[in-house]
Order: C-alpha cells, then sequence, then structure tokens
C-alpha cells in the first residue's frame, strides 16, 4: 500500500537549531544503529521508520557499517526510501558515516581520503541517493593528519554529495582541529556526535563549551547508556533479548548493587512525573541547550512511542534537576 504520511506530522514535534546553522533537526532522531540489519522483517522496519515520519521525526542516522552484516541498515533503509519516502526527500534528513572496519585491507578503516570517499559512494549506493545531509567522520584516525580526513569530508560537500559535514567521538582538542581544517575550505563544521547520558557525563566539562564556541551543534547518542536507563534491569534480573543479554558492550557484571541503588532511585523521580525512566534520561539531556537532538533507537512501534512521548513531559526544574544529580553518576554500569 501506497505510504501517505500524516498530515499533522509536523504538529508536535520540536525542532532545534544546529549550532549557528541554518539546519534544524527533531529533538528526537532515529538512529538505525540496532534493528534495522538483515536479522530483524523488513516489514518492521517500514512500521518503525513509517511511524517515526509520522510523528515528525525527519532525521535518520546511519553509518556504513551499521547492521549486521555490515551495510545491511543502509541497504534495508534505501529500499524503504525507494517504496516509501522518495516522494519526501526533501522533508528529511539522512546521515552516514564512515570510520570503523568496513572492507578487508588497508584502506577500509578510519580516516584517509581514499577510505572516505570510496565508502560514501558505497553508502550512496545502498541508500539510493545522489546526497546525504550530513557525512561524518566517524571517529578520529591517529595516524592519519587531520587536514586530510578534513579535506575529504570537504571534498564530499564540494562534490554536492553530501550537503553538511560532522565528527564523531572526537575530543574538544581534535573538534576544534577539525573545525579549523574544514575552514581553510570554507566549509564549517555543523555538528558533533558524541556518548552522552546520566551515567556517560565525560562531554559536559571538555566538549560542550567548544561547541559554542565554535557554533556546532550536537547529536548525543547512547541517551539509555545502552538500556541501563531503562526499568529492564531494577528486579536485578536479566530479561531474556535484552542489551545485557546479547550485546558485545555490556555484561551481567554492570549490574552492581550501585547501580541499582542509582536507577531505582532515578525511576522514582520519574514516576513522580509520570514518566518512565527512559523518558526521564531524554528530558534530561534536553536540558542542555548545547544538545541539538538525542539519537535514540527502537526495536518496536511501541518503544518509539513512548520515547517520542516524553517530549510532551514539562522541561525539568531546578530543583528536579537537584534531586536528580547524586544518582546521575558519570561512570555508572561500568562494572
Amino acid at each position: 500500500m501506497t505510504f501517505v504520511p500524516a498530515e499533522n506530522r509536523y504538529a508536535d514535534m520540536t525542532y532545534r537549531r544546529a549550532g549557528r546553522s541554518g539546519l534544524k533537526l527533531p529533538a528526537l532522531s532515529l538512529g538505525l544503529w540496532h534493528n534495522f540489519g538483515h536479522e530483524r522483517p523488513i516489514e518492521t522496519q517500514r512500521a518503525i521508520l513509517r511511524r517515526a515520519f509520522d510523528l515528525g521525526v525527519t532525521h535518520f542516522d546511519l553509518a556504513n557499517n551499521y547492521g549486521p552484516p555490515p551495510g545491511a541498515a543502509e541497504t534495508n533503509f534505501g529500499r524503504i526510501f525507494a517504496e516509501d519516502f522518495r516522494a519526501y526527500r526533501d522533508e528529511m534528513i539522512i546521515s552516514s558515516k564512515a570510520g570503523y572496519d568496513m572492507w578487508p585491507g588497508p584502506y577500509g578503516d578510519f580516516g584517509s581520503r581514499k577510505y572516505l570517499l570510496s565508502s560514501l559512494d558505497a553508502s550512496l549506493g545502498r541508500l539510493g541517493v545522489d546526497y546525504v545531509d550530513i557525512f561524518y567522520s566517524h571517529r578520529p584516525d591517529p595516524e592519519t593528519p587531520i587536514e586530510e580526513t578534513m579535506g575529504a569530508l570537504a571534498s564530499a560537500v564540494q562534490q554536492g554529495k553530501a550537503l553538511y559535514v560532522g565528527i564523531s567521538s572526537y575530543t574538544p582538542e581534535q573538534t576544534r582541529a577539525a573545525a579549523a581544517a574544514l575552514a581553510e575550505h570554507k566549509i564549517p563544521l555543523l555538528i558533533h556526535q558524541p556518548r552522552y547520558s546520566m551515567f556517560d557525563r565525560h562531554i559536559e566539562d571538555g566538549l560542550f563549551p567548544v561547541l559554542d564556541e565554535l557554533g556546532m551543534g550536537s547529536i548525543v547518542f547512547s541517551p539509555l547508556a545502552q538500556g541501563l536507563l531503562t526499568d529492564r534491569y531494577l528486579d536485578g534480573t536479566v530479561p531474556a533479548g535484552s542489551r545485557v543479554a546479547t550485546s558485545d558492550f555490556l555484561s551481567e557484571d554492570v549490574l552492581t548493587d550501585t547501580y541499582q541503588g542509582r536507577a531505582r532511585a532515578l525511576n522514582e523521580i520519574a514516576a513522580a512525573r509520570g514518566q518512565t525512566l527512559a523518558q526521564l534520561a531524554v528530558t534530561w539531556i534536553l536540558r542542555q541547550p548545547s544538545v541539538t537532538s538525542v539519537l535514540v533507537g527502537a526495536s518496536s512501534l511501541n518503544q518509539l512511542e513512548q520515547t517520542v512521548a516524553a517530549l510532551d513531559a514539562p522541561p525539568l526544574t531546578q530543583i528536579e534537576i537537584d534531586e536528580i544529580e547524586p544518582y546521575a553518576v558519570h561512570g555508572t554500569g561500568l562494572g
């Protein structure tokens, strides 16, 4: 059946400007890191993408290696885009990245010009689009001059294959250097994609001031600390199919008494606001003026809708922020 998006899709979503640029992003963006590989039914993926667009989520974030297998998320998104969304391309922000291991040999990883531009061409092919709205360097390369990496991003813009460029997981010092290298090409560094949550606050003192100084936006990933900021583990058990049960990034060792105490306290604060712990985690991040958008995943329509519902809650008061502070401790869940 032909997809016809909801007429009121922009009525309730909040859009925030990326730094001092002209681009606005939805307060919540949909990330395809998980749940969009070949092991997931394509119709489930289609339903999530359609519902996200109906809810005003205009930004869809991908990378060359998202899957599994690597490339699968772009391939699946490209198929759904061609069938459902092509007529709405000008209403969508599609982003991709390159920087992690993608193919064998010395030219399929990190930040060389050859890898980044080859990867971008392959991503465009999988996505079935002429350009991406944002193309990222997915991680810094300690062995490639930052001028080369940023020069490749500049070429992507100059060739019309990307409208904007960004970086992910760069330190404050690397961020300044990247912005300076791009300025030599008269191309601004639009946005940074760092990790940020109540349990991972490393960017507050170092990166946020740099982003403000440079006029950059930020779109943060892992806002729920890989699921630790949900109610899944509050009783101390590990549900089948949960991230702790299935992921290479988490193990049962992180479910310490300290974690349990902090998560339960935060859950009580959320309940007093009429929110879930996951919704509170999103609201807490959006209190930061330096955050343009929060990158969320979704494995089901219900999960997507529950996350978007976080935007219906009132902003945190200073009293609530102070109440949260003793429990929003950097390093929680690291074992």
